[in-house]
C-alpha cells in the first residue's frame, strides 16, 4: 500500500512565507516609499536625522497609529468607521469630567465610553444591516455634540492630574508613553489578525460576508467586536491627546482624525473592498504620512501642499488596489 508524503517547504522558505503573510504585496511599496523619503529628508532637510526630530515624529504618529489600526480591523471586514475621532473627543470629556473621582476611574469610564460607542456602531451595522458610512456618519456627528455636552456645554476642562499626565507626556525609558503604547496596540492586532480564529473571522466576513456565515463564522459577533475594538483605541488615542495638552477641548480634539487613519491604512496595502488586511502595512502609511508633514513644516513649506501630497499619494494607493480585469 502506497504512503503519500507530504513535501514541506525548506526552512527558509518557511520564513519567507511567513514574512510576507506579515507584510502582504501592496505594503511593500509603501515600505519602499517611506524609506526613499527617510532618506531623501535626511540628505536635504536640516535636523531631519536628529534624534530628538525621530522621537517627535514617532511621537505625533502614535495617535494615527492607534486610531488607524482599529480602522484596519474594520475595513478589513468591509466596513469603515468616520466616528473616530468624534469617539476621541468623547473619550478626553469623559476623563476630564470624571478626574476629581481618580485618575484610573476616569480613565476607566473613557475606555468604556469610546468602547461603547464602537458597539453601538457594530450593533446597528450587524443587526439593522445598516451601512457602515451612513452609520458612523451619524456617530460622528452625534458624538461631537455629545462631547461638548459632557465637558460643559463645549468648555475648555483643564486637566492638573500629574497621574493623567504620565499617558500624553510620560516615558519609558527613553521612550515617550504614547509610542509604547502604540506599540502594545500594533504588536496586538498583529497576534490577533495572525494567530487567533478571530483574525480569519474578520478577513473571512470582509473577503465573503454570505459564504462566511454559511461556513458557521459569526458574522454579527464579529463585526460588533471590530467595531468596538476601533472605539476602545480611539478612546486611547483621544486620552493620550488631552493628556498631552492638560486640558479636554471638545471640539478640537481627533478633528479630522478619521481621514488620516484611513489614509494611513489605505497607504499601508489594506484593501477597502475587505479580505485583506495588513497592521505593519498600516503603521508604515501612518509613517508616510507624518513624515511628509514634519518635513514640510521644517523646511517651511505651507500646510496646504502637504495635503495635497498626501491626497495624491492616496489616490495613487487606491489605484494600485484596483481590481484586475480578466
Amino acid at each position: 500500500m502506497a504512503h503519500s508524503v507530504e513535501l514541506q517547504p525548506p526552512a527558509s522558505a518557511r520564513r519567507t512565507g511567513n514574512w510576507r503573510r506579515m507584510v502582504p504585496g501592496p505594503a511593500y511599496a509603501a515600505i519602499g516609499a517611506l524609506i526613499v523619503l527617510v532618506i531623501v529628508n535626511a540628505l536635504f532637510t536640516p535636523n531631519f536625522a536628529s534624534t530628538s526630530n525621530l522621537w517627535n515624529i514617532l511621537l505625533q504618529v502614535s495617535t494615527v497609529v492607534l486610531a488607524a489600526v482599529g480602522m484596519t480591523l474594520v475595513i478589513a471586514t468591509g466596513g469603515i468607521d468616520l466616528s473616530v475621532g468624534s469617539v476621541m473627543a468623547i473619550a478626553g470629556a469623559v476623563a476630564a469630567v470624571m478626574l476629581d473621582r481618580g485618575t484610573f476611574v476616569a480613565l476607566l469610564a473613557a475606555a468604556a465610553a469610546a468602547t461603547l460607542v464602537g458597539v453601538l456602531n457594530g450593533t446597528l451595522i450587524a443587526t439593522m444591516r445598516v451601512q457602515p458610512i451612513v452609520v458612523t456618519l451619524a456617530t460622528l456627528i452625534a458624538g461631537r455634540g455629545l462631547a461638548q455636552v459632557i465637558s460643559h456645554d463645549g468648555e475648555l476642562v483643564t486637566i492638573s492630574s500629574e497621574a493623567f499626565a504620565v499617558l500624553g507626556r510620560g516615558h519609558i525609558g527613553p521612550v515617550p508613553v504614547p509610542v509604547f503604547v502604540a506599540l502594545l496596540a500594533v504588536g496586538a492586532a498583529v497576534l490577533l489578525l495572525r494567530s487567533t480564529p478571530f483574525g480569519r473571522y474578520v478577513l473571512a466576513v470582509g473577503g465573503n460576508p454570505a459564504a462566511a456565515r454559511l461556513a458557521g463564522v459569526p458574522v454579527r459577533r464579529t463585526l460588533i467586536s471590530v467595531y468596538a475594538a476601533s472605539g476602545f483605541l480611539a478612546g486611547i488615542a483621544g486620552l493620550i491627546v488631552a493628556s498631552r495638552l492638560g486640558a479636554s477641548d471638545a471640539a478640537k480634539i481627533g478633528q479630522n482624525m478619521e481621514l488620516d487613519a484611513i489614509a494611513a491604512v489605505v497607504v499601508g496595502g489594506t484593501a477597502l473592498s475587505g479580505g485583506r488586511a495588513t497592521i505593519l502595512g498600516t503603521v508604515v502609511g501612518a509613517l508616510i504620512m507624518q513624515v511628509i508633514a514634519t518635513s514640510f513644516n521644517m523646511l517651511l513649506v505651507p500646510y496646504a501642499w502637504s495635503l495635497a501630497l498626501k491626497a495624491a499619494i492616496i489616490l495613487v494607493a487606491v489605484y494600485l488596489q484596483r481590481p484586475k480585469r480578466a
